[in-house]
């Protein structure tokens, strides 16, 4: 299970820590005691504790002879045979992780054996150059490619570099690269963080993440929810902290304080544990204190996360990502396969609200058997709903996968469609969806889906409003981009403003209006958007409980005055401090 999976602790990697740490403990005079550091809220919680950082990548000579005619092929074997164990081991991690863990790592498995890079480290063997230096040259070219190209590509970045430097270790017979196995609960800080580093933490040693890059919806983020742990993210000035360092992370304020008053730190842990411990005992159902009913439920990608947040007091599904069993497919998974697949999700939540997404693919998650064409912009081009106008037979396919899971199991799932554009659209999907006995809903990413709700709505029975994807096509930035993570963070009045347009449309036409984006994950925004007329929550199984405790305690009065306070700022920072003025943290 994630977050408690056993991890190989490597005495040479510890030792090489904490010699880092030593080393550079001078530095911390860098930073005055009590200086505040500011990124971008990711999950609430507060935690004190030494901070660690990753593992250096490995230490090679690149000045080794070229390699002779005769031994070349014996070095592109060795090179072959490192990628392999490389992207095998993330396959093994993947198979025992669940939910966004496995999905991260199987596609960074994926990554390991693309065809091109591995292509071009093996033209570099073929004329003379030492395996361990064609990938150094071969990562690089890609790297600058990827980084020229910008957006969605940009972010392979890191994965790259991780993987490169993985096979070097591989190769070098040297020690993995990656976060150290910490001797005593740490907050774990760095320039930024691999999707295999992010994706095997134990809550119980690292209890905390910050980041220099990254933004809301970043993978750092994304695993940080599911591990329930504090995390901020694109924090300025947090290089110059050093391992060792105590810090204070506020994952409520987006704060980082350096070497803070240690019994102030404490009292502010004590509170947050306090609050902690109330929400672990929160059981739901959802609703405000003067009972109102909002629905908290959860999202999930496979049938073992939906069987993880059958544990919680999730109602139940109110995301079920299907691109897991499309992604990394040669061909497309028959209708018997996915029925099978999403009976699993059904079965786990028995008699229960489940809301299935059709594939969300194209953009950053291509399907090889969907014949998609080259685009200049894919975060803009060929995605979502989009797919099936030149696939319409992946869609038909996919609604019977679902029609015979949802017989099999005497359910009637309600199925939503990504990235819909126009009331058209809207109007198309759910006759397919009628066909099928099923009840139709879309999604709500694109302005111009939230601008025209009502009509909308006269085609289908609800709405989900999926925050990260709004707040990037909103503010016109990548929500991978650290350099813009401010625009995406889903506080912005101005994605809220669209949030409220849809909530009203909702109220207006009697149909339900739900969030299902991470901004659902968070307990104080959760309740401004119950304020604005939001019906269901539903985020990370994780944050369920937090969620849910912080609703229980609030009024829906509260909600709305928070709300009404949020949507007349300007900023993202003012919208927070607006709500926190009426709800508290």
């Amino acid at each position: 299970m994630l977050g408690f999976t056993t991890v190989r602790v490597d005495l040479s990697i510890i030792f090489c820590n904490l010699v880092h740490m030593t080393a550079s403990s001078s530095a911390s005079s860098l930073i005055a005691p009590g200086t505040v550091l500011r990124g971008v809220p990711v999950v609430p919680g507060v935690q004190y504790a030494p901070v660690i950082r990753p593992g250096r990548p490995p230490v090679v000579d690149d000045s080794a002879a070229d390699i002779s005619a005769d031994d070349r092929p014996a070095e592109a074997a060795r090179f072959t045979a490192a990628a392999t164990a490389v992207a095998t081991r993330l396959r093994d991690r993947a198979a025992h992780a669940t939910g966004a863990a496995s999905e991260v790592l199987a596609a960074t498995a994926t990554l390991a054996q693309d065809r091109a890079w591995l292509a071009a480290a093996e033209k570099r063997i073929g004329t003379g150059v030492p395996a361990v230096r064609a990938v150094r040259e071969a990562v690089a070219q890609f790297v600058d490619m990827f980084t020229a190209m910008g957006g969605l590509m940009a972010e392979r970045v890191t994965d790259l570099q991780d993987i490169g430097d993985r096979v070097v270790a591989e190769l070098s017979g040297q020690p993995e690269p990656g976060v150290p196995v910490p001797l005593v609960p740490s907050v774990l800080c760095a320039r930024d963080l691999a999707p295999a580093d992010t994706a095997g933490l134990d809550p119980a040693l690292i209890v905390a993440l910050a980041t220099t890059l990254g933004g809301p919806t970043s993978h750092t983020a994304i695993i940080a929810r599911q591990l329930g742990i504090p995390c901020v993210v694109a924090v300025e000035g947090l290089d110059e902290v050093p391992s060792g360092a105590h810090v204070l992370v506020d994952g409520t304020a987006g704060t980082v304080t350096v070497a803070p008053d240690e019994a102030a730190a404490g009292d502010a842990v004590a509170v947050a544990r306090r609050a902690a411990e109330r929400a672990a005992h929160w059981a739901g159902p959802g609703a405000t204190a003067d009972g109102h009913p909002v629905a908290i439920l959860a999202n999930v990608q496979d049938g073992a996360a939906a069987r993880s947040a059958r544990e919680t007091p999730a109602e139940g599904i109110g995301l079920f990502r299907t691109e897991l069993c499309f992604l990394n497919r040669d061909t497309e998974p028959g209708v018997d396969e996915q029925a099978e697949i999403y009976g699993e999700v059904l079965d786990a939540f028995a008699g229960r609200k489940v809301v299935i997404r059709t594939l969300d693919a194209g953009s950053d998650k291509p399907l090889k058997f969907a014949g998609h064409p080259d685009e200049a912009n894919p975060a803009l081009g060929v995605r979502g709903i989009r797919i099936a106008q030149g696939n319409p037979g992946i869609l038909e396919r996919q609604l019977a996968g679902i029609s015979a899971a949802a017989e099999r199991t005497g359910s009637r799932p309600w199925v939503m469609a990504p990235m819909i554009a126009t009331a058209d659209e809207a109007e198309h999907f759910a006759a397919a969806v009628r066909r099928y006995g099923l009840t139709p809903g879309v999604m709500i990413e694109v302005p111009a889906a939230a601008l025209l709700a009502d009509r909308i709505l006269d085609h289908v029975d609800f709405l989900s409003i999926g925050t990260n994807d709004l707040a990037q096509y909103t503010m016109a930035a990548d929500r991978m981009s650290a350099d813009l993570a401010a625009l995406t963070d889903p506080w912005q009045p101005a994605v809220l403003a669209l949030v409220a347009m849809a909530a009203r449309a909702g109220v207006a036409a009697g149909k339900p209006v739900g969030v299902c984006g991470e901004a659902a994950a968070d307990p104080l925004l959760a309740c401004v958007l119950v304020g604005l007329g939001v019906t269901s929550l539903s985020a990370a199984a994780a944050a369920v409980q937090g969620v849910g405790a912080k609703l229980s305690q609030t009024t829906l009065a509260q909600c709305r005055a928070a709300a009404d306070g949020v949507l007349g700022t300007a900023t993202a920072a003012d919208a927070r401090a607006a709500a926190l003025a009426v709800l508290g943290s």
